[in-house]
């Protein structure tokens, strides 16, 4: 049997912390998914509890009548707790070296692993086709798990919203970038 994941990247967002709103553009970009996935057979919506990524996906949650599973371990990456002017070089550096780890932070590969099982259970359960919605650094990290040539600059070519489908046949994982 062939199972499909959309992993999206929320829509555009009025910032970066947990509570940030979408903008106006953002709930127009929200419908647009919700017509993009009009005639695709979802089973299952999984969201970070980050309140972009629920209202990214809402409008279609609701003309499919299915509800939104809120998972935190599809929350954004926390790079540092600290505010860093130099983030960007940071971040950059942490795709290099998967390990690196900043005050109150969590390395690419600590993130990736979150992403990863939430991935590989979302495979194993009984649903066919599945969303998950989360956020752009971690969706590069799960790119990244499945093909070693991910790399920053994929990451700087994500838009906002993003979609990728993600399809096992006998254990075999292919992705496909449907939206950009």
């Amino acid at each position: 049997m062939v199972k499909h994941i959309y992993v999206i990247r929320h829509c555009e967002a009025q910032g970066q912390s947990a509570a940030a709103p979408l903008t106006e553009d953002g709930f127009h970009q929200a419908e647009d998914l919700a017509d993009f996935f009009a005639d695709i057979k979802i089973d299952r919506i999984i969201a970070s509890p980050f309140l972009r990524a629920i209202q990214t996906i809402e409008p279609l949650s609701n003309r499919k009548n299915i509800n939104i599973e809120i998972d935190e371990r599809l929350s954004e990456r926390i790079l540092s707790t600290r505010d860093l002017p130099d983030w960007y070089e940071k971040l950059q550096a942490t795709f290099t070296d998967m390990e690196l780890k900043f005050e109150g932070g969590e390395s690419s590969s600590e993130a990736m692993k979150r992403i990863i099982h939430v991935v590989e259970e979302t495979f194993q359960s009984d649903a066919e086709h599945s969303i998950i919605v989360s956020h752009g650094n971690i969706i590069t990290l799960l790119l990244k798990y499945y093909n070693n040539e991910v790399d920053f600059q994929v990451w700087g070519n994500l838009s906002n919203p993003d979609i990728f489908q993600c399809s096992t046949k006998h254990n075999e994982i292919t992705i496909e970038r449907v939206w950009k």
